[in-house]
């Protein structure tokens, strides 16, 4: 495959990059294996956790650097990007600060003697990322595997090729080992050969169904640990009582925020009867007002696609809900300009006989559901195919909470969008994948918990 950046905004080629040979495949991972085998692995946390101190001041050192990339090579709004880095250096820190007492040893009670778990690193990872959130993804599994000491081969989206290689550079100047991380341009069939190396002990993956489910199948067959993190349809729901402006405010961000690209943004809008007149009409109105353009002009919202293949699926995706009767309230369209831009899109009268009703829009195209009441809500809520995350917008905390509660998803939040947080774990459920990532439950993922039990006098 090739790894090529290709400028959204401007559609031009900026550059492209050759992939790696098998033999610098089989060198970088030899290289991971016996760091795998030595003391930075092996020993203590004191210099990984001071790697990912300075990761965390590197990255933030180099903010600025890291947005105007991601707009260069997948369109998404410098302070967007920005917001991304800033992130990530919180993942970095957060595991430098808190690693050591997260993997502390957990004793056991037991009638055969005491009894204790320690956290301890299983080997290689190979990471299969996405091009969204080309920093957050790696920083996702790097920073945990790095504080547990399990050293990682990265095969980063094709479209993203800068990004990859400055990740790379930037674990580099934080003076990890060489083989501590690894950025390799290969193929998707060199993914399914090195998963079947012996060296290789866990797979994680962010990326499509048919991605994980391929990648799902290979370690399972090699009885390897794996992570999916895969597709959303998430759900926003807002109830009667619900702050209309800041339920507005709040939904066109969670729409149009990476252009639509986020795996745990709104993408069903679930509105109460008794204010989905007043909703529609604000929201359309903002989604039409909503500031499209150059990607590193700081008065943008709505950046273009981050390929053409994007582009044209969702422009497919559209015409094909319409053909199956959905009707179109604004856009509904490529945008006419130069990009691969596609106006904000707001769809409504979706049955559960129109395809779109469960697919996942990959783009700033919202589906617009009204309901009578909670029962109504949440079986709307529940008839997917996916489990990610989800928002529910009410001035009554009892009554979201129930709500939340009865949402077969990963991750709610309420009166604010899905968001992500250093200590919050973050995964789904259904065909949205399984595993999780961040906090103190997804450091422990690739981590052999072994026990130890010193029998009774």
């Amino acid at each position: 495959m090739a790894y090529r950046t290709v400028n959204p905004y401007t559609e031009e080629t900026i550059r492209e990059f050759p992939e790696h040979t098998d033999a610098e495949v089989e060198a970088a991972l030899a290289k991971a294996d016996a760091l795998f085998h030595s003391d930075w692995s092996r020993g203590g946390r004191e210099q990984r956790l001071a790697v990912l101190a300075r990761l965390a001041d590197l990255i933030t050192e180099n903010r600025d650097v890291l947005a105007n990339t991601m707009a260069e090579e997948m369109g998404k709004p410098l302070f967007q990007g920005q917001m991304e880095a800033d992130l990530c250096a919180g993942i970095a820190r957060y595991y430098a600060e808190k690693a050591d007492d997260i993997l502390k040893p957990q004793p056991v009670a037991s009638d055969v003697g005491e009894g204790w778990i320690e956290y301890h690193p299983v080997g290689v990872l190979l990471a299969v990322e996405p091009w969204n959130f080309p920093i957050y993804q790696l920083i996702r599994v790097v920073a945990p595997a790095i504080a547990v000491g399990n050293p990682v081969i990265y095969k980063h989206a094709g479209i993203v090729p800068q990004c990859a290689a400055l990740f790379a550079d930037l674990v580099r100047q934080a003076n990890a080992p060489e083989g501590a991380v690894t950025n390799l341009y290969i193929s998707a069939a060199k993914v399914a050969e090195l998963i079947g190396d012996d060296r290789i002990q866990g797979v994680a993956l962010t990326g499509s169904e048919g991605a994980g489910s391929k990648v799902g199948a290979r370690a399972g067959e090699m009885l390897k640990k794996s992570t999916l993190e895969l597709g959303g349809s998430d759900v926003f729901v807002v109830l009667d009582d619900a702050d209309l402006a800041k339920a507005v405010e709040s939904g066109i961000f969670a729409r149009l925020g990476n252009a639509g690209q986020i795996c745990t943004g709104a993408k069903r809008f679930i509105v109460q009867r008794g204010i989905a007149e007043a909703f529609t009409q604000a929201f359309v109105g903002a989604m039409q007002g909503a500031a499209m353009g150059d990607p590193k002009d700081a008065k943008t919202l709505l950046g273009p696609l981050a390929s053409r293949d994007g582009l044209e699926g969702l422009s497919h995706q559209v015409e094909e809900a319409v053909s199956h009767g959905a009707t179109v309230l604004t856009g509904g369209k490529r945008a006419d300009r130069t990009g691969f831009f596609y106006e904000p899109t707001v769809l409504t009268n979706l049955t559960p006989d129109n395809p779109a009703f469960y697919q996942e829009f990959f783009g700033p195209v919202a589906l617009l559901f009204v309901a009578d009441d909670d029962d109504a809500i949440v079986a709307l809520a529940n008839d997917s195919q996916f489990g990610l995350g989800g928002t529910i917008f009410s001035a009554d905390i009892a009554r979201a909470r129930a709500l939340a509660s009865r949402i077969e998803t990963g991750m709610v939040f309420i009166n604010t969008p899905t968001t992500s947080r250093p200590e919050l774990p973050f995964g789904g459920v259904k065909r949205s994948g399984y595993g999780r990532e961040l906090g103190d439950v997804g450091i422990k993922e690739f981590a052999n918990r072994k026990l130890v039990v010193v029998a009774n006098a």
